[in-house]
């Protein structure tokens, strides 16, 4: 009988996204809905190992591959507005 996926929670997001955040909302939704690495890399159309850069913050990926990963996952990104009139130090 084939292993079965063991349900991860989601992170909580105090601050700034970053890359081991979003690898870690990412695995998270992944075994929430069961999926297996092999299932969300053929549903991507990426590889395996690319979906474990992104899970474990391991190695640069492609923010587009990123962002489509998200997305087949249900994941919705969203940038908050900033004041215009605040200058960065």
């Amino acid at each position: 009988m084939p292993k079965k996926v063991k349900s991860i929670k989601a992170p909580k997001q105090n601050g700034y996204l970053t890359k081991e955040l979003l690898g870690d909302f990412i695995r998270a939704r992944r075994t929430q809905e069961g999926l297996k690495m092999v299932d969300v890399a053929m549903l991507c159309g990426i590889s395996i190992a690319t979906l474990s850069n992104l899970e474990k913050a391991e190695a640069s990926v492609r923010v587009d591959l990123a962002l489509n990963v998200a997305k087949m996952l249900g994941i919705k990104i969203v940038i908050e507005p900033w004041d215009e009139d605040e200058k960065l130090s």
